[in-house]
């Protein structure tokens, strides 16, 4: 790795960086590959609309709030100065003392491989095009660099946001701020969020008073930068835009577009962070990073895609067993801290309160939850030591939840990028371990290939049957008694249709293949519920049929014996 030379003389500081740990520090950590080589056991038996404010720091009752804002000095002036790497230890960066003693108190001493190259560069002024994977350190990366200009300015409330965190989630947007409350906990600037779903005219207020570093997901930010008088952005410093290929995937391209060109260009430094360098990012990097920006690559020597110490591997389930085998992993792991990853809202929604209903207790995240409640699930399972969450793909980018045992994907994702993503929830930093379950039906194995074509190799573990607890009649006699959850099981199996149907590697997971008579018995039903389901494209084969099909009922078509199509 390289590393960062002592250059005290320019700073006429030294700072020392103390050992220790702290129950908070579980922001920084590393992704890197390791596979397992053989087939293997699952390990069944291992014990071991509500307000969101941004919050000022600590120096908030004596914010200034002259709106006649002074210009401040060019970060050309600064005495940053370049560093070239030899040390990967945080003593070692000449760094402010409120900020030493934040590092400290959050446990780290050592940088990551992004941080060793990033933050030297970063603090000298220079662009930075970085690609890193979720969890390799890159949110104190980018911080630490922003905080400290900031510091070396002098900025004050009245002089408005100098470092602003772009992200494409409410809740990527909320952890970066945790660590923001963090590292900032001794500097005298005040930081902020601003996120879809929170109280805008709470934002708006604080905004007023002066954010100095303020982090938030497009939607939300573009309507401040148009909408709040006294918002304060000219003296805008640092531009972070972080996980860049995912705001675009999101279908934020607009928005993201029009906030750049409404802020500053003249003496602004950039840093734009992506997992993946797609055409759309490399067209973004032209048009909001300087010509010549740093490329930092920390992933290019990895043998594999996927996070180091993460044992890989897949079950062969049919579909009508697949909820029989995960109410047995999740009994059998129960001291575990596991996330199930769903493809839809609704079948979150439906297993979460299933097994809720049957005494096993879960936590559930969703798009379709209120964003204060999002917040706060968000927040229990990472404080807790053990339990289940069940989410959908909300929560499988750049969150970093602590100390996960089991990373179980009981629907497929939509390709092997979203698989890395999932999966770099777990064994998060060196040193870590966890273990990734994916489920797959018989005419799915052909996603293996398209992992190991992305250099995720895996395994198949077996399950044995003789543990597998079967309550399939239970279930099913509970679904047609209880109509909250017969309605709630309906809207799953809609859902969970939907998207099958519209996945993106049509050619394995084809909706002609699925049996819905076990799907349906994986929701409860011991026939095929009637949903009626608009049909697109790949839905459209039977050409009588025009719109919409109603399933239930054995359809009258080639291909409906007993496998239906499926949307």
């Amino acid at each position: 790795m390289e590393t960062a030379q002592d250059h005290a003389k320019k700073r006429k500081r030294k700072h020392k960086s103390s050992e220790g740990k702290s129950a908070k520090s579980q922001q920084q950590q590393q992704i890197e590959a390791e596979t397992p080589t053989k087939k293997q056991k699952v390990d069944q038996h291992d014990d071991d609309d509500e307000e969101v404010e941004a919050e000022d720091s600590a120096t908030e009752n004596g914010v200034e709030t002259e709106k006649d804002v002074p210009a401040l000095p060019s970060a050309d002036t600064m005495a940053l100065p370049t560093q070239e790497a030899v040390s990967n230890k945080f003593s070692d960066l000449s760094l402010s003392e409120p900020t030493v003693k934040a590092i400290a108190g959050m446990g780290f001493t050592t940088m990551t491989e992004i941080q060793q190259r990033g933050i030297p560069p970063s603090l000298a002024g220079r662009d930075i095009l970085g690609a890193a994977k979720t969890g390799s350190g890159k949110t104190l990366a980018f911080l630490i660099p922003a905080v400290e200009i900031l510091r070396s300015l002098k900025f004050k409330p009245r002089n408005g946001t100098g470092a602003l965190i772009i992200t494409p989630t409410r809740e990527l947007a909320l952890q970066i701020f945790g660590v923001a409350r963090e590292l900032m906990e001794h500097h005298s600037q005040t930081y902020g969020v601003v996120i879809g779903g929170a109280n805008r005219r709470a934002e708006a207020e604080k905004l007023n008073k002066g954010v100095n570093v303020l982090i938030g997901t497009p939607g939300r930010l573009l309507d401040h930068l148009r909408s709040t008088e006294g918002f304060v952005f000219k003296n805008l410093k640092t531009l972070v835009i972080d996980e860049a290929d995912r705001i675009l995937e999101v279908g934020f391209e607009d928005e993201l577009r029009q906030i750049i060109s409404i802020l500053p260009k003249d003496d602004r430094q950039t840093m734009l962070f992506s997992a993946t360098q797609t055409t759309k990012v490399e067209d973004l990097a032209r048009i909001s990073l300087k010509p010549g920006p740093l490329y930092i690559n920390v992933d290019h020597k990895k043998e594999h895609s996927t996070v180091d110490g993460v044992e890989q591997g897949f079950i062969i389930c049919e579909a009508h067993k697949r909820f029989l085998l995960l109410f047995s992993f999740l009994k059998k792991n129960a001291k575990k801290k596991i996330i199930v990853f769903f493809s839809s809202c609704n079948s979150v929604k439906y297993y979460s309160e299933l097994l809720n209903y049957i005494d096993l207790p879960v936590l559930s995240l969703h798009g379709k939850l209120k964003q204060q409640k999002r917040t706060n699930t968000f927040f229990e399972f990472c404080n807790s030591a053990q339990g289940t969450l069940i989410c959908t793909d909300v929560a499988a980018r750049g969150l970093d939840i602590p100390a996960v045992d089991y990373i179980v994907q009981l629907d497929p994702p939509d390709d092997p990028r979203d698989y890395i993503h999932r999966v770099g929830r777990t064994a998060r930093g060196k040193g870590k371990v966890g273990r990734s379950l994916m489920f797959l039906q018989p005419s799915e194995v052909g996603f293996i290939n398209h992992l190991r074509e992305a250099r995720v190799p895996v395994v198949e573990f077996e399950f044995p049957t003789k543990h597998i607890i079967n309550i399939q009649s239970q279930l099913e006699k509970l679904i047609s008694q209880n109509y909250y959850l017969n309605q709630s099981a309906k809207e799953g199996y809609r859902s969970y249709l939907h998207a099958y149907a519209s996945h993106s590697l049509r050619s394995v997971f084809d909706v002609n293949k699925l049996d819905l008579v076990k799907v349906a018995k994986s929701y409860g039903f011991t026939t095929p519920p009637r949903v009626d389901i608009a049909l697109g494209a790949s839905m459209s084969r039977d050409k009588k049929v025009q719109g919409r099909r109603t399933y239930g009922s054995q359809p009258k078509g080639a291909s409906f014996k007993r496998k239906h199509d499926d949307n």
